[in-house]
């Protein structure tokens, strides 16, 4: 929806509103008057009064660092005990020594990684030490709904829950945990709540190749070293800050293994940001996507496109005669509205290739052909048809940005679809409306079966599990799900923002 989509009185109140505001120019406004389709300048409101740090203002050029695990306490074999434990921290991030406080997982950035293997019984003690209420969202994972960190069952303010699932086999894959508390998690997750799960198979093909997890995420500061609230702009496009970080750094470097061959866990783990990953003169190999390994490897690719929650996992390997080449993300064109600035590539991180021989490159051994078996979903019981729009208000003279599923806000008291458990699903997720919208489902991972867009038809060339689907404007997705846990499971755009304006339903498993 743009605002050539509203009636002509209601558009012209609209940009009279807007033309009285001291941060929005009256050359725009009577642009938006004659029909111009973007809802331009609506990011300066609080924008204005927010001076950011400068880039710069983290240094670059550290080693990459590892990630922190989760210290097991259960002495019993496939038992992972532990505490999460969400509060605020002081952190010093600015090199002028400014310090900033988040809110993070037993006070690191990223939460600690938990690591446990397929078929393990997990139980996790949450400790809530924020000033609101929150959850933890296992995303991805195969849990059962009232073990999942639904907005339904939040943690008050000081209280404490256990969490307890046995995962089943089959699920080895890259997954990660956040909060997920009505109308907060937003505000959660982009003030540093965020941490990373990994269920390993009993029999991984991989094994034996070195292992790399990357984390990206981005964050927006103020220059004292707050952490500013959301703008127009951040509410209306998603949240993306200044600084561009991999494993809560600025730019750091990877030395790359020398043997010549590493296997990359990749997180999306930014609010809004979608990443188009590409690394000159590397080819990346896909082994994995969000629910683990693929059937076989899919080689030769140059970029690695990732909405905001996605996860990924490659095999890299060095170029012949490579020392220190930039991993860059560029722009990803997603229908942002309103005056945004214009985007350039950043780059993520340094690899550094000098440590690798060139005879190491030509004894690598070829990968396995075969991953995994993975088997089409049969026979349809069922169809669901789901519906992202957007629906902008200017009623009282205040604008208000609605992003609806089915034409309707989220409400906690309404299921909005029912579904049998074991059941074949087809659904189709529609996008009408002039944003991209990543899709996301809780407790279920599915398969997409094929996309629609301008009356074309393009099947999925790849089988694989995901919980994660992008939507473009005008474009369905078609997937197919069994769920296999009864409850109330979530399902909504991954765009935290959107989530939180109301872009979220309910599907109740019976």
């Amino acid at each position: 929806m743009t605002l050539t989509d509203i009636n002509p009185t209601t558009r012209r109140t609209f940009a009279a509103s807007l033309a009285t505001l001291p941060w929005f120019g009256s050359a725009l406004a009577q642009g938006m008057m004659s029909g111009m389709p973007e809802m331009a300048g609506m990011g300066g409101m609080n924008a204005a009064a927010v001076s950011l740090a400068p880039v710069t203002a983290i240094a670059a050029g550290a080693p990459l660092a590892a990630l922190k695990k989760l210290v097991n306490t259960s002495p019993k074999a496939g038992v992972f005990r532990a505490t999460l434990r969400a509060a605020p921290v002081t952190v010093t991030i600015l090199q002028d020594r400014t310090k900033t406080e988040f809110w993070a997982y037993n006070d690191l950035l990223p939460g600690p990684l938990i690591e446990v293997t397929e078929g393990d019984t997990v139980e996790i003690e949450f400790i809530n030490d924020l000033p609101q209420e929150s959850t933890i969202h296992w995303h991805g994972l195969p849990v059962p709904s009232e073990q999942d960190g639904n907005p339904h069952d939040a943690v008050p303010a000081g209280g404490r829950r256990v969490y307890r699932f046995k995962l089943p086999l089959d699920c080895a894959g890259t997954y990660w945990y956040h909060p997920h508390p009505h109308n907060h998690t937003a505000e959660q997750v982009f003030r540093g709540l965020a941490g990373l799960f990994i269920v390993r198979a009993k029999n991984d093909p991989l094994k034996a190749i070195p292992e790399r997890h990357l984390v990206f995420s981005d964050l927006k500061l103020a220059a004292d070293g707050s952490i500013p609230a959301n703008d127009m702009n951040d509410e209306m496009n998603g949240r993306e800050g200044q600084f561009a970080l991999v494993n809560a750094q600025r730019q750091p470097v990877l030395t790359f293994d020398a043997g010549g061959r590493e296997r990359w866990r990749i997180w999306n783990a930014n609010s809004a940001r979608y990443l188009k990953l590409k690394l000159p003169g590397a080819r990346f190999t896909l082994v994995g996507t969000d629910g683990g390994l693929i059937g076989k490897p899919v080689a030769n690719l140059t970029e690695l496109v990732l909405v905001a929650a996605e996860r990924i996992e490659v095999i890299v390997e060095a170029p012949p005669g490579a020392g220190v080449v930039g991993l860059v993300t560029e722009p990803v064109e997603r229908g942002k509205m309103g005056m945004v600035p214009q985007e350039f590539p950043i780059t993520l991180l340094d690899v550094d290739f000098s440590a690798v021989r060139p005879e190491r490159l030509a004894a690598l051994a070829s990968l396995p052909q075969t991953l995994r078996s993975i088997r089409p979903l049969g026979a349809v019981k069922a169809k669901k048809r789901v519906v992202f729009s957007e629906e902008m208000s200017m009623a009282g003279g205040v604008h208000s940005m609605k992003f609806l599923v089915n034409g309707k806000l989220f409400d906690m008291r309404r299921v909005d679809l029912t579904s049998r458990i074991n059941e074949v699903e087809l659904w189709e997720i529609a996008n009408d409306s002039d944003m991209d919208h990543p899709f996301h489902i809780h407790g279920v991972q599915f398969q997409v079966i094929e996309r629609e867009l301008d009356g074309k038809v393009t099947p999925e060339s790849l089988l694989a599990w995901h919980d994660m689907a992008n939507t473009r404007p005008g474009e369905t997705v078609r997937i197919k799900m069994v769920q296999r846990h009864k409850g109330l499971r979530m399902f909504h755009c991954h765009i935290l923002e959107h989530e939180n304006a109301g872009m979220m339903g309910q599907v109740n498993v019976v």
